[in-house]
Formats: C-alpha cells, structure tokens, sequence
C-alpha cells in the first residue's frame, strides 16, 4: 500500500516496504537522484558549479598568500592561509563529488573559471590588504551559501546538509581572518 499525503496528526506517513522495493527498482539508471528528489537538478548542478569556482579560486587566492606573506607577523597568518587553502580544496572535493551523484559533470575548465566565482581573485600587496581580501572573499561565500541552503528548502536535504557544513568551516574563517585583521592594527 502506497503512501496517503499525511498520516493523523499531519505528519506525513512512511511508504511500505514492497512500494519502496519497487520504486527503487524503478529508473535504476539514475543512481542516486530517485523520484522523491524534488529540486531542479539542472539549476542544483549549475549553482554547485559556480560554488566548485568559487572555492577554487579560493584555494588558489590562499595558497598566494600563503606563498607570498612576508614580515614580522607572517608566519602564523602564513601558517592559517595554507589551513585555509586545505579546507577550501576539501569543500571544492566534496562539492564535485555531489555533482557527480546529480549525474552531472564538476566544472574545473580554467577557462571562465574567475567568471563562475562568486569571489573575486585579489591578490594583495601587504599581510593586511591579503587578509582583507581573503575575509570579503569569505564573507562572499557565506552569503552565497546561505542563499543556496534556502533556495534548496527541503527538496535536497543531502546538498543542503553538505553546504551547511561547508557554511559553517567558512564563518570560522571569517572569525579567524577578522581576529588576524585585529592582531596587526
């Protein structure tokens, strides 16, 4: 017997057991994305296209500075851009993966690659301007994926669980940036 919408109560019921076998038999070809997945796919794969972007074009902003800072302070703001650039390369990780569980294909085409970001690649002269531009850059990807979280509402609870995780490695990143930025004034 297949679902009713809700069960007494309001809450919505569980399907049985033989409905369940069946409908996962169903368009097997489609590996992970089922009947149930209620988000647009294509607009899924394309947003998690441009955060893949924008992740890396974090990665490679951090591994600059990393590479690039210089002076008395350098060395433990040095040490957090090269933490961050790992972190980043791991959320850039995780969202290809799901891209490719959408049945779609990750972006990592250079060409057009500054376009699909949504932060910018600012390279900064001095320790203080490369924090600066790494915390806008940060607080860019918050914003960007506390939108993405809300547009997905329940229809991809797995993408929305991932980009929550994500959402809250880049808030700490923020902090950090913002306590360095204070540590140099």
């Amino acid at each position: 017997m297949e679902t009713q919408n809700a069960a007494p109560g309001g809450k919505p019921q569980l399907t049985d057991i033989p409905t369940l076998r069946k409908r996962a038999r169903e368009h097997i070809e489609s590996g992970a994305v089922t009947e149930s997945y209620a988000a647009e796919r294509e607009t899924v794969i394309k947003m998690l296209n441009e955060a893949l972007a924008t992740e890396l074009v974090c990665v490679l902003r951090y591994k600059r500075h990393y590479f690039m800072a210089s002076g008395i302070h350098a060395g433990p703001v040095a040490a957090e851009f090269l933490e961050h650039a790992n972190q980043e390369m791991e959320h850039a990780d995780s969202i290809a993966k799901r891209i490719v569980e959408l049945g779609g294909e990750p972006n990592y085409s250079p060409d057009g690659l500054s376009q699909r970001s949504h932060a910018e690649y600012v390279e900064g002269l001095t320790l203080k301007d490369m924090l600066k531009e790494d915390l806008v850059a940060e607080r860019i990807a918050i914003d960007s994926y506390r939108e993405m979280i809300g547009y997905l509402g329940n229809n991809d609870s797995t993408t929305q669980l991932m980009l929550k995780q994500i959402l809250a490695v880049e808030e700490e990143h923020a902090d950090d940036l913002s306590s360095l930025m204070e540590g140099l004034a």
